[in-house]
């Protein structure tokens, strides 16, 4: 009879010969025969039970998994022609899993030996654990072109959109993907870089008309001058980072630390964990720890890819694509806090009484390993009684504490009284050719507010710690609105039947009584969107003018590090004033820091305008097809050439110009924001309803064209001259005349 091994025996030999883990080759590498297997069995079962293992069809091994974005290096073809590869950096104590690599038609050859960053997805029920695609070769940054395909009989040529650049790019005849004479296509450069001659390229993705919906991000990304190619130099930096050891870090990765974002988040640079204070001293109080990537780590200060983080600003977001601050090495991989895998972050513990209020904090240079990746709608179906799977684990320990702070947080922002402004935000849905499938408006949960609360609280306690240090930093400046906008903001909640008090030092709570006495009314959207417009934006300053937006003195921007450059100097500050090690606030950085302030609330109103623009291409498109309906909407503007109508349906703005307007002489009254027509005294006002027919919808500029039917219901009047079935031209003098008439009606309507 042989002798059974230990559980620590038969994991030690696990461990040691991955490839041989099923239940028959562990019995027989220690002699175990007949009903000794038996036995075997229920201890293989005990470790499964334990999290020492994990069962794969008929094979065990480690439970712990591959990042998302990992490295790998490609293996030699199977006997089947089936090409895998082996992880570079597989951090588990159990056997390396499996990865089939699955090439696409567009993809770059690889060989035995290259070394690739690949996302990789995991299976089940498979002989291998994952599936791995190309993000790119290692050493390889191929230069990317967007631009129009010229056919040849040798191939082509492609024409870049890029204003910046006149050198046009040869296709070789294999390397046209069947793009077809005067398409948009995008590019990479193909084969070394020449010295003479025109470039040469490889077309990667066909988007078909310049003018289609697949093609709109991109040219926006171009037309604004947004950076999308990573230099060879900040790649290489990024390839050659290696995961950050604890060294002298805190440990925290026994806390049960959770990442909530959007579901189809790809990275993740936030993690929050929250219990009951058990001091009794702060009876009903809550602790509540926030960790954020520590970027600051992998981006040292006047590295490539410092400059290049500085240089980009942030992270630009479309509804089809993303401009990363940092490659996909960094923003998908090493500085993202994924499920199960150790990361280094800093980290904000904080302490609130039970009305909310933050009573301390501290900081810290740490490790963490999330227990879970959730995501906003499953963790309110679980607060709601409705918990999946893997909600249901989490659920006592972890996500009912988070939303228990978060109660008590509710009562300090009633407290403070910060701007409640309720925007719905949209969401174009797209098809995988680029195609708009639907536009809806995102629905708020308490998991966001949740996730919000926590991260403004980190934000304060990090300007706060900065200041009490003395530190510099950059701070997230939001100053009041100008008399101007607030007089604006005035005139059309009294044109609304509501009221904006005058004589008083403005304050936010002002602002929030309006917007409550418009709650629930057909005004609701139009004082919020008003009110928006007559916010000063904000933007980041090295001397702190407090946030008037958000009701607070200091504030900072330190939980975005993946995609804000600000965030990355606040970590960089507080690396500084705390001491934890040499890739802190340079002086250079110091120096520079009213430059950089400057120019990332520049770089930060590039991005919003062409995420702007963007959106407005892809409703455009949208809408072409629906030219000739009639939709309903709210007058949002008033101009002198014309009214600004949002449609309900999209969210969508469109312009009715001046001199479609019932052929009648319109007056303009800017103090009133008004139009009022000469003959009818119809007038039109911000917030009426509206019905409108698309006249028309351009892609390429964003632009729609309506015609004004209805107004409240009533359909549009026509002027004298129409009724008498003349021309709405005027004798010398007559439209003068007329004009001065309604003016003074106006005015008498006003008073």
């Amino acid at each position: 009879m042989a002798r059974i091994p230990s559980k620590t025996e038969i994991l030690d030999w696990i461990a040691d010969n991955p490839g041989l883990s099923a239940k028959r080759d562990i019995a027989k590498a220690f002699g175990i025969k007949g009903a000794d297997r038996i036995e075997l069995k229920r201890i293989l079962k005990e470790l499964e039970s334990e999290g020492n293992l994990e069962r794969r069809r008929k094979t065990y091994r480690d439970p712990e998994k591959l990042p998302p974005v990992t490295i790998l290096a490609i293996l030699p073809p199977d006997r089947n022609g089936d090409q895998f590869a082996r992880p570079l950096e597989w951090q588990g104590e159990g056997p390396e899993p499996r990865v089939l690599f699955q090439p696409r038609k567009a993809d770059a050859p690889v060989a035995e030996g290259d070394r690739i960053l690949a996302r990789v997805t995991e299976v089940r029920g498979e002989d291998h654990h994952y599936e791995a695609r190309l993000i790119r070769k290692i050493g390889a940054n191929p230069h990317k072109v967007i631009g129009i395909f010229r056919k040849s009989a040798e191939g082509g040529r492609i024409v870049p959109i890029d204003k910046g650049s006149e050198k046009e790019w040869v296709v070789a005849s294999d390397a046209t993907q069947g793009a077809k004479d005067g398409e948009l296509v995008e590019a990479e450069q193909a084969g070394p870089k020449g010295r003479m001659g025109l470039p040469r390229a490889r077309i990667l993705a066909r988007l078909g008309d310049p003018s289609a919906p697949k093609a709109v991000s991109l040219i926006a990304i171009h037309q604004h001058g947004i950076p999308d190619d990573f230099p060879d130099a900040a790649i290489e930096e990024a390839d050659g980072r290696k995961p950050a050891p604890l060294g002298d870090r805190e440990d925290l990765r026994h806390l049960p630390f959770v990442t909530i974002d959007p579901a189809d988040a790809r990275d993740h640079d936030d993690a929050c964990y929250a219990h009951a204070d058990e001091d009794p001293k702060n009876e009903g109080g809550h602790v509540v720890w926030v960790a954020i990537a520590d970027v600051a780590h992998y981006v040292t200060p006047g590295s490539a890819l410092d400059r290049e983080a500085r240089v980009r600003g942030n992270s630009t977001y479309f509804p089809d694509r993303v401009v990363p601050m940092l490659p996909d090495r960094l923003s998908g991989d090493l500085c993202s806090l994924h499920e199960g895998v150790a990361r280094p972050v800093l980290a904000v513990w904080m302490k609130l009484d039970s009305k909310g209020r933050k009573v301390s904090h501290r900081f810290t240079r740490a490790m963490i390993k999330s227990v879970a990746s959730l995501n906003y709608t499953e963790v309110q179906e679980a607060e709601d009684g409705r918990p999946n799977e893997r909600c249901e684990a989490l659920l006592g320990d972890v996500i009912k504490p988070l939303y228990a702070a978060y109660e008590a947080t509710k009562t300090a922002r009633a407290m403070r009284q910060p701007l409640d402004l309720d925007l719905p935000e949209r969401k174009i849905v797209l098809s995988e050719e680029g195609e708009v499938l639907s536009v809806a408006f995102r629905e708020r949960l308490d998991a966001h507010r949740l996730i919000e609360e926590f991260m403004i609280l980190a934000n304060v306690a990090a300007a706060e710690e900065l200041i009490r240090l003395r530190r510099p930093l950059l701070f997230r400046v939001h100053e009041e609105p100008s008399p101007d906008k607030l007089d604006a903001l005035r005139e059309v909640a009294e044109a609304s039947g509501f009221t904006l008090a005058k004589g008083q030092v403005l304050r936010t709570e002002h602002l929030n009584r309006l917007l409550a006495q418009a709650e629930g009314t057909d005004f609701d959207e139009l004082l919020n969107i008003t009110t928006l417009r007559s916010m000063t934006q904000a933007y980041y300053h090295a001397e702190n003018f407090g946030h008037f937006g958000l009701a607070l003195k200091s504030y900072a921007h330190f939980t975005s590090p993946i995609r804000r450059y600000s965030d990355l100097i606040v970590h960089r500050a507080l690396i500084l004033g705390h001491g934890w090690g040499e890739d802190g606030l340079s002086a250079q950085d110091i120096e520079m820091l009213e430059d950089t302030a400057k120019h990332i609330s520049e770089t930060e109103r590039r991005s919003m305008a062409a995420e702007r623009d963007t959106t407005d291409r892809y409703l455009a498109a949208y809408l072409s097809e629906r030219v000739g309906n009639e939709f309903t909407g709210r007058v949002s503007g008033i101009a002198r050439f014309g009214l600004f109508v949002k449609l309900d349906e999209t969210g969508a703005d469109g312009i009715i110009p001046i001199r479609t307007l019932g052929r009648e002489f319109f007056h303009y009254d800017p103090k009133s924001q008004t139009l009022m027509g000469a003959d009818t005294g119809t007038e039109i006002g911000i917030g009426q309803r509206v019905t409108v027919r698309l006249a028309e919808a351009v892609p390429v500029t964003g632009g729609l064209m309506l015609e004004l039917l209805e107004i409240e219901g009533r359909p549009m009047a026509a002027g004298a001259s129409a009724r008498r079935g003349k021309p709405a031209g005027r004798r010398p003098g007559q439209a003068k005349a007329k004009s001065a008439r309604t003016k003074r009606r106006v005015e008498r309507k006003r008073r």
